[in-house]
């Protein structure tokens, strides 16, 4: 929690099957200018994991942000909503913004 009371944010990305590669490689080169202006943090993107439970999944993003307000600001955004539609071309998601807490 920050000095004013708010609470962290993720935004969880789950790349479930790719389906046009050509247009997730148009959502790679437009994504990372999305971020002007927006407080994130990129905390993993595409690393190795592993499945521990649920379906089998391509990848995974997870994205830090000051606020709920703040991820909703970045998602919502012109910018980003106009990079995405490649990404809902390109593959099948799921996304949920997630209220954080910072714990010790």
């Amino acid at each position: 929690m920050s000095a004013d009371g708010t609470k962290p944010a993720y935004i969880v990305f789950i790349k479930e099957a790719t389906l046009d590669a050509d247009e997730m490689s148009q959502y790679g080169a437009a994504v990372g200018a999305t971020f002007e202006g927006h407080d994130a943090q990129v905390l993993a993107a595409y690393d190795a994991h592993e499945v521990v439970e649920g379906a089998p999944m391509e990848g995974v993003v997870l994205l830090r942000f000051p606020s709920v307000e703040a991820a909703r600001a970045w998602y919502f955004s012109p910018a980003y909503q106009a990079a995405a539609q490649h990404r809902f071309r390109g593959a099948r998601y799921r996304a949920v913004i997630t209220e954080g807490r910072v714990i010790g």
